[in-house]
């Protein structure tokens, strides 16, 4: 099962050809499980151009696999842990909703399917989370 971050959807709705997005458009292609955060689902209908791209957006963002933080509030402070684990390494992400993103794939044992720096950094400093090799 792959959780499959905002970076990688904006470029798959964008149209790039990158080797993130042909890994996008295999996994979708296939039997496997393709999912969302909420944060996600946030983050990529903040981007809409239009109120109609927003409801075509969130309608397709519907039909796919919502993974939800196991324990609200825990995970949260779980994704907290991990920005300080970062921070303490001195990689600290640019972005707190990426810990949150990390911990909901990390709870679900999801692979990360990503093209962002930031969860590199946090992969560096928590053995749990599991990136995507796309090479």
């Amino acid at each position: 099962m792959y959780l499959v971050d905002t970076s990688v959807w904006i470029g798959f709705l964008r149209g790039r050809d990158t080797l993130k997005v042909r890994a996008l458009e295999e996994l979708l292609s296939g039997d496997e499980v393709v999912g969302v955060t909420p944060t996600i689902i946030q983050e990529l209908l903040q981007g809409a151009d239009s109120p109609a791209r927003f409801e075509e957006l969130r309608e397709y963002l519907s039909e796919l696999a919502c993974f939800l933080p196991r324990e609200p509030v825990e995970s949260h402070v779980r994704a907290a842990r991990l920005y300080q684990s970062c921070r303490r390494a001195g990689r600290t992400p640019r972005s707190s909703n990426d810990c949150l993103i990390a911990q909901v794939a990390i709870e679900h044992s999801l692979y990360l399917l990503h093209d962002d720096r930031d969860f590199d950094s946090i992969a560096a400093t928590s053995a749990e989370l599991m990136l995507c090799a796309v090479q």
